[in-house]
């Protein structure tokens, strides 16, 4: 491996980057019936490379037009190498990457389809993660974190109407899609997965639920009667995963399940207030949003069977007590807390991110994230951004319960389950509009939840604390 994250995407990402752009391209003018516009190989177009929106630029000319004809293309590479030094399940190095691509089609301007959009996007996600490998904690510390694999993610068509004031969205979705549900502005700058898609859901729904890498058959609502206030709902399948044993991510391996009316319904809705518009744009800097979330399953029990008796006793029946349906509630805020005169983009802000759920039938029932954002501590970096962050999650009652029960029946030493935190420091240096670097520190406090360290530790030890550090590059091509 490369000594730097860096080196490594100037040498494999950019050699590539012609050949998956060529495949956008075709793939947008197959959709649209569009000629494939021929285009230049220089990647600047005589613009300042450190001042382009993109890597790659305009393509000569080919970038704008394509986009006055209504074809949106993009493709992005994160990639990061992250170590253990000190604590959890055993100490080492990793490397992973995500590549995404997207299309976007603006079928007014294709087609005169009013108010219509067409979006398709996909991963590339290579390398192995520092959570499953090595640490063993619930909160992974990558949220791009995932089994390698090429995936269709998001696949939808949006209608919007009445002047924008309504859109709806049906096909493959997700939940933690941009602006959509349980999002703070301001928590996804922190690498931790617990500052994207909550862990609460990943844990609590069937097969993590229509969160990344998954994505779900679903439609969507929204309807924002003013420019402060809006209303979203959404209905999804229940799982992005035929039922059954192991890891859900290799029961739908590419994404292309499409499963409805499997493993019941996962229902959403938010209400969202903003309020402290920026001087320079339509953008809210504060927000409140307020939520909820309901799955139609049955879910076990996990600390009780069907007679009321403990699951770690020896004489039980061994069937889990069944509870009818699951559900969650959340509150997001989201405050611009100071800046400066004259302050443009700089500032200082905060978010509060507070969801719930049952202890009987959960692993996860609270999870709380906190944290600060400084944007241009440094005169001359306006645009970089330094933050710090708390991420907290508390084991249920019913999973604290059966592991005291088998611990009373085997006679056997373990660490009481309790909870799990993160507090992370992160930098994200902006070396260019279409690049970012992010050094990133991380404390991990009682991995999997004060979990027992696997063999061959001895019996009883709980994995150890650990400290995570390491860097992430992100290139927009």
């Amino acid at each position: 491996m490369p000594e730097r994250v860096g080196d490594w995407v100037r040498s494999s990402g950019v050699r590539h980057r012609h050949q998956s752009l060529m495949l956008l391209l075709v793939l947008a003018c197959a959709i649209s019936g569009k000629p494939i516009p021929a285009f230049a190989q220089t990647a600047t177009d005589n613009q300042d490379l450190w001042q382009q929106d993109t890597l790659t630029g305009n393509w000569g000319g080919a970038r704008k037009n394509l986009q006055d004809e209504g074809i949106q293309l993009s493709l992005g590479y994160i990639a990061e190498t992250l170590s253990n030094p000190i604590g959890g399940a055993k100490q080492g190095v990793i490397y992973e990457g995500l590549v995404t691509g997207t299309v976007e089609l603006d079928l007014s301007k294709l087609v005169q389809w009013p108010g219509a959009t067409f979006h398709v996007d996909g991963y590339q996600i290579n390398g192995r993660g520092l959570t499953q490998n090595y640490v063993g904690n619930i909160l992974a510390v990558s949220g791009i974190e995932a089994l390698p694999s090429t995936r269709l993610h998001d696949l939808w068509l949006q209608q919007q109407a009445f002047d924008q004031k309504v859109s709806l969205r049906v096909g493959q979705i997700a939940i933690d899609d941009p602006n959509e549900f349980y999002n703070s502005q301001y928590a996804g700058l922190f690498i931790n997965s617990t500052f994207g898609y909550p862990d609460l859901l990943a844990e609590d729904l069937p097969g993590t639920g229509p969160g990344y890498p998954f994505a779900v058959p679903g439609v969507r609502l929204r309807i924002a009667p003013t420019d402060q206030f809006s209303f979203s709902t959404a209905i999804f399948n229940g799982t992005p995963a035929p039922p059954g044993p192991g890891n859900p991510q290799l029961r739908n391996a590419n994404g292309t399940n499409f499963l409805i009316g499997v493993g019941g319904t996962l229902a959403i809705a938010e209400f969202v207030y903003g309020f402290n518009r920026e001087s320079t744009s339509s953008t809210w800097l504060s927000d409140v949003k307020l939520g909820g979330w309901y799955h139609s399953a049955a879910f076990p029990d996990l600390h009780l069977d069907t007679m009321g008796g403990s699951l770690a006793d020896p004489g039980s029946n061994g069937i889990p007590a069944l509870h009818q349906g699951n559900y969650g509630p959340y509150l997001i805020l989201d405050k611009m807390l100071w800046q400066p005169p004259n302050a443009g983009t700089r500032g200082v802000a905060g978010f509060l991110r507070v969801g719930g759920a049952p202890g009987d039938r959960n692993l996860l029932n609270l999870e709380i994230d906190t944290g600060l954002n400084a944007k241009g501590l440094l005169p001359d970096r306006p645009v970089d951004v330094a933050g710090i962050a708390l991420g907290y999650v508390r084991v249920g009652g019913a999973a604290r319960a059966f592991a005291a029960d088998a611990s009373l029946v085997t006679g056997v030493a373990a660490p009481a389950l309790d909870y799990e935190a993160v507090i992370e420091l992160t930098y994200q240096m902006n070396i260019a509009p279409w690049w970012y670097l992010q050094p990133d520190l991380q404390v991990i406090l009682h991995p999997g939840g004060h979990g027992a360290e696997p063999p061959p530790a001895l019996l009883g030890q709980p994995i150890a604390n650990a400290l995570v550090f390491g860097v992430r590059s992100a290139i927009t091509f």
